[in-house]
């Protein structure tokens, strides 16, 4: 039997997928879900304790009492303040050592990485539950780029590398060459949305993630799922392009039916 799987569990739909993956395998899990970020929704009837961000002392605590040995953290969490985090001892600590505001999101999360190493646990990338759900080369439904498309996901992935590289996001939005909005703290949902009030004339923009470089692959990939769709369709995007192999799509049948349904292409492209 597998190891039991310590999800903790940010927001959108994402943790129910690894929920509803681990029970379609039998393998035994628990969800320590973070108050503020996931939703009871998603949670459903799941064996599950809710902690706040900041207490990671009291987090390590319950995996160990529910027996988990591999961790994977899924669902987006937005930065905090300190403030906001009202640290309990453990996290404290931690951020006296790595210094919270000098990290970038890939650095925070490396570090909160090695923290869970070090009580134990071993850190799983969500690849390991839905082994389908990387990023593949080509198109997800029936809609294709025209050359136009083709032109804004090259120039996408440029700048996404280069935002990338320095630690700032994964995502880009490119309409007819111009670049609309690069994803930072606030995350691709509402840097669509952002990016839907910049919008030009003319053929919509495409919505372009990647890897960044050098990226731990266990840690928050670049992820899409129907909701992705639906905002990118929202806010009149034409498309969206992910990096084939450093990507994850959830629920590839519904992404696939859902951008055929709202008009959209989704493809997969390779990597540098």
């Amino acid at each position: 039997m597998a190891s039991k799987l310590g999800i903790v569990a940010g927001g959108g739909e994402f943790p129910g997928l690894v929920i509803a993956a681990c029970r379609a395998q039998n393998r035994p899990f628990h969800v320590l879900a973070l108050s503020g970020h996931a939703d009871k929704a998603v949670i459903g009837d799941a064996p599950a304790d809710w902690i706040r961000l900041g207490e990671a002392g009291t987090g390590f605590k319950l995996l160990k009492q529910a027996g988990v040995e591999d961790v994977m953290m899924i669902g987006p969490v937005r930065r905090p303040t300190l403030r906001e985090l009202a640290p309990d001892f453990r996290t404290t600590r931690f951020f006296a050592k790595v210094g919270l505001k000098a990290l970038g999101d890939d650095g925070l999360l490396r570090a909160v990485a090695r923290e869970i190493e070090e009580e134990g646990f071993r850190i799983v990338g969500v690849d390991d539950v839905l082994s389908d759900c990387l990023a593949v080369p080509g198109i997800y439904g029936t809609y294709l780029p025209d050359d136009q498309a083709k032109a804004d996901i090259q120039r996408g992935r440029e700048v996404a590398k280069g935002i990338g590289a320095l630690d700032v996001g994964q995502a880009v939005v490119v309409q007819q060459g111009i670049v609309l909005a690069v994803e930072a703290v606030e995350g691709t949902d509402a840097m669509i949305r952002r990016a839907a009030g910049l919008k030009r004339e003319g053929p919509g923009g495409v919505l372009v993630k990647v890897k960044k470089p050098g990226q731990d692959r266990r840690l928050d990939l670049p992820t899409i799922g129907t909701a992705t769709v639906r905002e990118a369709a929202t806010a009149g995007l034409r498309g969206i392009a992910v990096e084939a192999g450093g990507a994850l799509v959830l629920g590839r049948d519904a992404v696939r039916a859902e951008a055929d349904r709202l008009g959209l292409f989704v493809i997969g492209v390779e990597g540098d």
